[in-house]
């Protein structure tokens, strides 16, 4: 699930190459993408540029690897095994916090996707109208969100159930809330049997990571940036396509990946990434598809230090490089 993909620091105890669709399979650099997670619609752009051509028309030979529970895509990439990585802005402090060779170079959600959920018919009008309540949180949420709501909004530990990603405990308890996320919670429920599901977006209430980040080596962004800037520039118009364009090569890409994959997620999980602007809002409405900025950068940084979550003297331009992004590649 997409959760583990975008988790915090697991693993931490330009132009373009030349586009030619004519390029012989033999010039072409190899390139592995590591997701982490089993194929899903929240990494669909880049299924979407491996199913249509892009990446080689970029001058690459891309293979995204998939993953499990266990899987740690950041140990992965300090380790040279593979040449990127998704994760989230969490992965990329905690790296520069630990002087791990890696950092971000591009954010292709510019919206964080995690709610808390609540049964409806439980009077929550807002996300402080959950506090009290018997809380399903993961061990991760535990190190990155939940210190940013018991900080901001007065939520407590003492509430708080291990949530193991199983709905299960939740569909049973009426009163209770869990961890969850925009493109999967709320479908999974309402198949489960819970109509209109109460789902607040954590972004709204300035929880404010950027989410599928691609994480590169610090050696490859100083020693091969056109290598670099051809994978996000290639994955920047295979979001572009598969958010705008017909997606059905991706969604088949997918499925192919992830054979349990059914065409309802995918569609719910799309259209959520559409109407939500996950990817094409915000910074990048202005600045393109996979843009940052310093100023997010620093903001979230601040939310994080607040709530105790990240110590204060991290050197955060070591986080992240903007060199790749903000070209406006993938405006409409």
């Amino acid at each position: 699930m997409f959760h583990k993909t975008i988790a915090l620091a697991a693993a931490i105890g330009a132009a373009c190459l030349p586009t030619s669709a004519a390029m012989a399979d033999d010039e072409l650099q190899d390139a592995t993408l590591y997701i982490g997670w089993r194929a899903e619609a929240e990494f669909g752009g880049f299924f979407q540029a491996l199913a249509t051509g892009l990446y080689e028309k970029h001058g690459l030979n891309v293979e995204i690897q998939l993953g499990n529970p266990q899987s740690n895509p950041a140990q992965q990439l300090i380790a040279g095994k593979v040449d990127f990585t998704v994760g989230s802005s969490g992965t990329a402090l905690n790296a520069a916090r630990e002087g791990a060779p890696i950092a971000a170079v591009a954010a292709m959600f510019q919206k964080d996707p995690r709610i808390m959920v609540g049964h409806p018919g439980q009077g929550y009008e807002s996300l402080e109208d959950m506090v009290g309540h018997t809380a399903y949180v993961g061990a991760l949420g535990m190190a990155t969100f939940w210190p940013f709501l018991r900080e901001e909004f007065g939520f407590s530990d003492e509430n708080v159930k291990p949530y193991t990603f199983s709905i299960v405990p939740f569909v049973a308890d009426e009163t209770a809330i869990q961890q969850g996320y925009a493109t999967n919670e709320p479908h999974a429920l309402h198949m489960a049997g819970i109509e209109n599901p109460v789902a607040f977006l954590l972004h709204d209430y300035g929880y404010r990571p950027y989410a599928v980040n691609v994480m590169a080596r610090q050696d490859d962004i100083a020693n091969r940036p056109d290598f670099v800037q051809s994978f996000i520039d290639a994955s920047i118009e295979g979001w572009q396509d598969y958010l705008h364009g017909d997606a059905s090569p991706g969604n088949a890409l997918i499925k192919e990946r992830n054979p349990d994959m059914e065409d309802d997620v995918l569609e719910f999980a799309l259209e959520t990434i559409r109407q939500g602007g996950f990817v094409d809002a915000e910074d990048a409405a202005e600045l393109g598809i996979g843009a940052m900025t310093d100023e997010r950068w620093r903001e979230f940084y601040d939310t994080m230090v607040s709530a105790g979550a990240l110590p204060g003297d991290i050197d955060i331009s070591k986080a992240y490089t903007l060199q790749f992004v903000n070209n406006r590649v993938g405006l409409q």
